[in-house]
């Protein structure tokens, strides 16, 4: 007695576990792919030595006019979130189709003419089918955030990547940028546009109570998947 009450209480706990495991699999949300976001450390430029008894000394040397750009990696470019996309699509169709045949005897050999008068046929049809379709999709993102360049490609243009992470009380919004961005399309005041970033990735989550009171709970998902009735 005592063996099948073991058995059974672990038969038990077997079953809740998977029940655990299933919920737990089914409450995970799709991610966005969006490149690594951890600070990239600043390329070391090595000083040259100063060389005295000259007007110019290369170690005080300072552009003019120097443009300050993100070029290396380390550096940070400030993009524009502006993203908005709009899809709108319909569709209808009809089909139509009628059809009728009239058939009549009027003379048969050997037979009288006045009892053919109800000798005849006559047949219709009528066939038709119409159709709508509609669907729109809106969506409208605009922020700003502050990324770092990753890397530089051969061709010179620039892996940016950026986080944002903003707590207030027990709930913390994550803002997650990466992308790639053409040199030629960096504007005054060392900002880019989202429009001009190549590759885009953006991710806007939340973590906390009010991320959590919005999502089903995992023993409602697992009869959901079960029973999706």
């Amino acid at each position: 007695m005592k063996t099948a009450f073991f058995s059974r209480c672990r038969q038990g706990v077997a079953v809740m576990a998977l029940l655990s495991l299933v919920g737990c699999a089914s409450v995970s949300q799709p991610r966005v792919d969006v490149a690594d976001t951890r600070p990239m450390a600043a390329v070391p430029v090595v000083v040259p030595a100063p060389k005295n008894g000259a007007i110019f000394q290369s170690v005080q040397y300072r552009p003019l006019f120097e443009d300050h750009r993100a070029r290396l990696v380390g550096d940070v470019l400030t993009v524009a979130i502006v993203e908005k996309v709009s899809a709108t699509q319909s569709s209808s169709s009809s089909i139509g189709k009628k059809g009728s045949v009239s058939a009549g005897v009027t003379a048969v050999p050997f037979v009288p003419a006045a009892s053919l008068s109800k000798l005849s046929a006559e047949g219709s049809s009528n066939n038709s089918f119409e159709g709508k379709g509609a669907t729109e999709n809106t969506n409208d993102f605009s922020g700003t955030i502050t990324t770092t360049v990753t890397g530089v490609l051969p061709n010179g243009h620039l892996l940016i990547s950026g986080e944002k992470q903003i707590g207030v009380n027990a709930n913390v919004d994550v803002l997650r940028f990466s992308g790639q961005v053409d040199p030629r399309s960096i504007q005054a005041g060392n900002t880019v546009p989202s429009a001009l970033v190549a590759n885009v990735r953006v991710e806007h989550r939340g973590r906390g109570a009010t991320s959590d009171a919005n999502q089903v709970g995992w023993l409602s998902r697992f009869f959901l998947n079960v029973l999706p009735i």
